[in-house]
């Protein structure tokens, strides 16, 4: 019974390690999306959507990085918790959160505009990052 919790103890980690480097990776996508997307050609639905939907795929790896035992569909509830929370925070208006909003990081992390579109892009963002964690696991069962 004990030679079993090293055997988990390796799982989680992978699996933690393996959804930190696709956040990572969906954090630098994200950005670069709004950077280069207009001067690539890509229209503009593209360009906004396409961030929103990165992001709300950001927040879903994070939920299962930091709660790594929790069933996907579990993380995925979470995330739209989150997703929908940081939506309808922006119907909320104080000196200090508009003058974070304005920030680089305030607009990459809360957004400046609701936009019940938004919500719609999170939650292809979630279904998106429940097929990728899926898929990494998948992979990553078949090479250990």
């Amino acid at each position: 019974m004990h030679g079993a919790q090293p055997d988990k103890r390796v799982a989680l980690l992978r699996t933690s390690l393996i959804r930190a480097g696709l956040a990572f990776a969906v954090i630098v996508c994200g950005p670069s999306l709004r950077w280069y997307g207009f001067p690539l050609g890509l229209p503009a639905f593209a360009v906004k959507y396409g961030g929103s939907l990165l992001w709300a795929t950001m927040v879903f790896l994070l939920v299962g990085l930091l709660l790594p035992r929790l069933t996907r569909m579990l993380m995925a509830a979470i995330a739209v918790v989150i997703a929908v929370v940081v939506e309808f925070s922006r119907l909320v208006h104080t000196p200090w959160l508009d003058a974070f909003r304005l920030t680089t990081a305030g607009a990459l992390l809360l957004g400046r505009i609701f936009s019940l579109w938004n919500l719609a892009a999170y939650v292809i963002g979630i279904v998106f990052g429940v097929w990728l964690d899926r898929l990494a696991e998948t992979r990553s069962l078949g090479k250990g």
